[in-house]
């Protein structure tokens, strides 16, 4: 499966003209290198650690090759520097509420939330998924970022294994 949608590259934004280079080199690489990827993505960080498109790259990656605990890490330090960049606090429970409208580093974090979110039901920490999830529902009521979908796929996990799922709203 391909992850990264472009066949010519991948629009990242404006990034520096390095920092876009090694992103792009590790998108190709993920193909046929994944571990070439990763060192590509991790050199970008080390240019520009505000790069947030690093951080989506490195998550990316290590979900999608069950590396969840890399996935994880890189997810939490992207959020944390887009909640810096936003002016937002680290802990998403302190973000403000009614963000669905939002865009750049505060989309991103929303973003990166729900990308958590994923990884921990992957990880089968279910009680942490919720907790964002409910955290998610706060701060962009109207799903913006997509995280009604990941509650669904908890709501299907739950009703698969027998748990009951506490409502969101």
């Amino acid at each position: 499966m391909d992850i990264f949608r472009e066949v010519e590259g991948v629009d990242f934004g404006t990034l520096p003209g390095p920092v876009d280079t090694l992103l792009q080199q590790g998108v190709v690489a993920y193909r046929s290198d994944k571990a070439r990827a990763d060192r590509l993505f991790r050199q970008a960080l080390d240019l520009a650690p505000e790069a947030l498109a690093a951080y989506f790259c490195l998550y990316k990656i290590h979900t999608y090759m069950g590396n969840l605990e890399t996935a994880k890490a890189a997810a939490l330090d992207g959020m944390r520097e887009a909640a810096r960049q936003a002016g937002w606090p680290d802990d998403p429970k302190l973000w403000p509420a009614g963000q669905s409208h939002t865009d750049g580093p505060a989309r991103f974090a929303l973003f990166t939330l729900k990308a958590l979110t994923f990884i921990e039901l992957k990880r089968g920490d279910r009680s942490k998924a919720d907790a964002q999830l409910r955290i998610l529902s706060i701060v962009d009521p109207a799903g913006s970022v997509g995280w009604p979908v990941i509650a669904a796929l908890a709501e299907g996990a739950a009703g698969a294994s027998g748990m009951h799922s506490p409502r969101l709203s």
